[in-house]
């Protein structure tokens, strides 16, 4: 059923703008945080492992939300669904704002999570539900530039106030959303789904077996571990027994799928490192404060903004495997530069960084035109669905990963070719393996998945084989 006409076009523009600045703090709490991991671990004599909690609850909560929203919006009102979320995600911010206990900010963080992961969903159902496709387009050109537009400024926002003010009021800025409850109730409609029901078995069951592997990784306790196995061999025969399963099996039947959602796992991680390792890097290493790590970090994220749309027009004239080749030589310089400058000077540190963030865009936006070209159009939605949850697992990952050989205070892998001591070999190790992964992902890219993208009639050779 066409649903286009159930708002007016007056309402829609108001609602894109509404939506736009939620998702605006919906990006900003996913990443400002990392800004302010320095000021807090030393405040609550936490270890770089403890503190890189406060990032990776936030991120296992809003990947299985942004899934989770997704699926309810096909069974409630979705103006019911926003309410909610942002009324946790406001009440969460006013605990983590009045909180000075470790536990608490865990919380509080997680009931920000829970609240905010309906803002991704949301973007996308909008314009597909509101919009035409002939405007379809524009309306999904404005979300992005929403989640952007956070990104850019969440590390100089944090930076001003972790400096000037104090790092709790992060928590306070996140409150402000509350206000936007009554233009989602007068913009939306009361349309009710089917009766869809969601996995919350296997939501729960992929949490948990998350949740118990990064906390062996951070604690180093074998009974997590043991523990994992457990929940990994439950989540596998939930998948294999639910009628609808939280995650579909049958996708990774598709070689071609899974070798994407690989890569993009690994670029999700090695990708991540650039948020949440730059501040530590710049505060322990060159001992810069919360401020000052946000200026050197805004080029590269505003830049990302500003060249999204170029990268798309690239895509789509000379392919997505040439978007992937650039993005990954892209990720090479940042890196191998990262590892090697750790120490020296920083003077170069926002170019660097500014290779980093447009390979992680551009990556992403490779991979995601090649899932159009590898999966049946009925698949496809399912398919996305499952992709940006392995970007939230992945990132989850890296951060416990990183924070564990942060705090291990010794060179993680003892490479140290660069002859460099103390703090400065730890980062200059981590950021040499990263350029070692992103050599592997480019060894994978040229065998097994650039291949993958084709031109017109091969494009409708493959929906005749897929039949």
């Amino acid at each position: 059923m066409e649903t286009y006409h159930l708002i007016s076009e007056e309402a829609k523009k108001k609602l894109l703008i509404v939506l736009a600045c939620s998702l605006v703090f919906s990006s900003m709490s996913a990443t400002m945080f990392n800004i302010a991991l320095p000021t807090i671990t030393k405040e609550l004599f936490l270890t770089s492992s403890q503190s890189s909690w406060i990032v990776t609850s936030y991120m296992i909560i809003y990947a299985l939300g942004s899934v989770s929203y997704g699926k309810l919006a096909d069974k409630y009102k979705l103006k019911n669904l926003i309410t909610v979320g942002i009324l946790l995600f406001s009440i969460g911010s006013l605990v983590g704002f009045f909180s000075n206990l470790y536990s608490l900010i865990i919380i509080s963080r997680i009931m920000q999570a829970m609240g905010a992961s309906v803002f991704p969903a949301s973007a996308m159902i909008i314009p597909a539900r509101y919009f035409s496709p002939e405007t379809r387009g524009r309306a999904l050109g404005m979300t992005s530039a929403g989640l952007s537009f956070g990104v850019a400024i969440g590390p100089i926002i944090s930076g001003i106030f972790t400096t000037a003010i104090h790092w709790h009021y992060l928590f306070a800025l996140c409150i402000i959303p509350i206000v936007f409850i009554p233009f989602f109730r007068s913009s939306l409609d009361n349309q009710e789904g089917s009766d869809v029901k969601l996995d919350w078995l296997g939501a729960l069951l992929l949490g948990l077996t998350i949740t118990s592997f990064l906390l062996g990784i951070s604690t180093n306790h074998i009974y997590y571990f043991l523990l994992d196995i457990l929940l990994v061999c439950l989540l596998i025969w939930r998948i294999r027994t639910a009628q609808e399963p939280f995650i579909r099996a049958e996708l990774f039947k598709n070689k071609k799928y899974t070798l994407i959602l690989v890569l993009f796992a690994m670029s999700s991680g090695i990708g991540f490192s650039l948020p949440y390792l730059t501040p530590l890097f710049l505060t322990e290493v060159y001992h810069i404060n919360a401020f000052n790590s946000g200026l050197i970090m805004f080029p590269g994220a505003a830049l990302t903004a500003l060249l999204s749309k170029r990268g798309g027009v690239l895509a789509d004239r000379k392919g997505p495997a040439f978007l992937g080749y650039v993005a990954l030589t892209s990720y090479f310089i940042c890196f191998i530069n990262l590892s090697w400058i750790a120490g020296k000077t920083f003077y170069f540190l926002i170019v660097i960084l500014m290779f980093g963030y447009i390979a992680q865009s551009y990556f992403q936006m490779s991979l995601a035109k090649m899932i159009s070209q590898v999966l049946e159009k009925a698949e496809i939605g399912v398919g996305m669905g499952l992709f940006m949850l392995t970007n939230f697992i992945a990132s989850s990952i890296a951060t416990t990963l990183m924070g564990a050989s942060i705090t291990m205070g010794t060179s993680t892998l003892s490479f140290n070719i660069f002859k460099l001591e103390n703090k400065a070999a730890i980062y200059s190790d981590i950021y040499l393996v990263l350029t070692l992964l992103v050599v592997l992902m480019f060894v994978i890219y040229f065998f097994s998945v650039s291949k993958y993208t084709f031109n017109k009639e091969q494009r409708i050779n493959l929906e005749t084989d897929n039949k």
